[in-house]
């Protein structure tokens, strides 16, 4: 592609030397830069790309875009032999470049951005399970996996960098794919991941304590989900949770449609829970009765906003329900897995207070004091430590037996990570509590605990298949252990 045609294309000005280059691709890493390449210096957490520039230029980058004029840069004379095109945000021209290059794919199919503190896997991917059930060739951007139409493509981060993001939906178009369904981390927002990106849709789950090791402050934070809804144009949806003390908040400043959905209180979308049960619940939906194969009240919720989402794209309400009534859990969310023996074992990726207590709620609901409720669950190294004790605080306060374990340590000591769980404990809170530093016995001595009518939670790591310890990727599913130890 022509360099003059890119730069107008994303909305940039050109110089009379772009029309004669030919770019080869786009990176933001000079590691990946070749002979062709435009380069994109961008301002990261911990490095800055405009200290790359000249190695991107000895690696072959045939322009570079960034945000200091060149004689500012402090390149050699033969760096500067090359054009430079300054803007006020390389990252934000990094997500329209992106968008240019590729051939703006997001504005050729229906894309829908899932964001909030949980519940957006789930959402996502059951809109796009929805989607592929009633005949839509779609395409999924999740924390599990992504995928162009049918074919798998496994996912490293949330929110996938724009260049990343971009090639993925060029190869949904190009699959004939509709529709593409995507998560929207906070992390993503906030480095302009998503810029470029044409939006029909957006939802809002609901916001609270996490990744407060990066935005700081929870107002921070919420400024960034915000800030989704802000960018919407008026040609899209916006769809918030009307139960969350932040949902309204969304919709403050977006030009988008205004759509409710609530458990609560009057709603475009209105549920309620009829019954619970350990394999699904009975919900009505705006006066119709269906039954859902999900389980607790805030699941209940994430399938209200998977419904209103599809009747705001345009979908039958009627059709909607049939389909959503034949669809499955996502992997490694509220995934349940029955022993022999007559108990029952949960793995779900809850790694937050308010997850654990949704998701616990949820098993409190259906056990009803029937049995016991064992939960295992530990808290991820060298992120917020705030939310370690109130994450122990939240799993005592409704389990009979509490283990704590570690997660994923990284870089941190794992029996440092359960001192500061323990902290939020009392000395009663104490007595219903394990400390069990290997994951594997932590699970193993659960399902040892286990008699029949009782429930195990193992939460926190979900569809994750590896423990991080030392920087080092180990093979560790929780699910694998379970059926291991249950012999199933």
């Amino acid at each position: 592609m022509k360099l003059n045609e890119l730069l107008e294309t994303a909305g940039y000005r050109t110089n009379s030397e772009s029309e004669k280059i030919e770019i080869a691709d786009i990176q933001s890493d000079s590691r990946q830069v070749k002979p062709g390449s435009l380069f994109v210096a961008v301002k990261g957490t911990t490095v800055d790309g405009h200290d790359f520039i000249e190695k991107a230029i000895r690696q072959g980058a045939k322009a570079i875009v960034c945000e200091h004029h060149k004689e500012a840069l402090g390149v050699s004379q033969e760096a500067l032999g090359i054009p430079y095109i300054t803007v006020s945000d390389s990252a934000e021209a990094l997500g329209q470049l992106a968008s240019a290059f590729y051939g703006e794919p997001s504005r050729q199919m229906m894309l829908v951005g899932v964001t909030g503190t949980n519940g957006k896997t789930t959402i996502a991917t059951v809109l796009y399970n929805l989607f592929s059930k009633l005949g839509y060739k779609s395409g999924l951007l999740s924390t599990v996996c992504n995928y162009i139409d049918t074919q798998p493509v496994p996912t490293e981060h949330t929110t996938p960098d724009p260049l990343t993001i971009n090639q993925l939906m060029a190869k949904m178009v190009e699959a004939g794919c509709e529709y593409c369904f995507m998560e929207v981390s906070s992390h993503a927002i906030d480095q302009k991941r998503i810029a470029g990106l044409d939006f029909n849709g957006g939802i809002f789950t609901n916001l609270t304590r996490d990744h407060l090791d990066y935005h700081l402050t929870v107002d921070n934070y919420l400024k960034a989900k915000k800030k989704f809804f802000d960018d919407l144009p008026a040609t899209a949806f916006a769809l918030t949770n009307a139960d969350d003390k932040s949902g309204m908040v969304m919709l403050q400043n977006t030009a988008a449609k205004k759509l409710t959905y609530s458990l609560r209180t009057l709603a475009d979308f209105k549920g309620k829970i009829i019954e619970s049960h350990i394999e699904g619940t009975e919900m009505e939906i705006n006066g119709r009765d269906v039954y859902l194969h999900f389980v607790g009240r805030f699941n209940a919720s994430n399938m209200l906003a998977v419904f209103g989402a599809a009747v705001a794209l345009g979908e039958e309400p009627e059709e909607v329900l049939v389909a959503l009534s034949s669809l499955h859990p996502v992997a490694g969310r509220f995934e349940t897995i029955r022993s022999p023996k007559g108990f029952t074992v949960i793995v779900d990726y809850a790694h937050t207070p308010d997850a654990l207590k949704n998701v616990l709620n949820g098993i409190n609901e259906v056990v009803n004091g029937r049995g016991n409720v064992i939960t295992v669950v530990g808290a991820g190294g060298n992120r917020d430590k705030g939310k370690r004790p109130l994450m122990a605080q939240e799993a005592v306060k409704q389990s009979d037996r509490l283990i704590l374990t570690s997660d994923n340590p990284r870089f941190e000591e794992p029996d440092d990570i359960i001192k500061d769980m323990e902290a939020g404990l009392t000395a009663s809170d104490r007595e219903r509590t394990l400390s069990i530093t290997d994951r594997h016995q932590a699970i193993k001595t659960a399902v040892a605990l286990a008699k029949k009518g009782d429930v195990i939670l193992i939460a926190g790591k979900g569809h994750e298949d590896y423990q991080e310890i030392k920087g080092i990727k180990h093979h560790f599913d929780d699910r694998e252990i379970v059926k291991e130890e249950l012999k199933v």
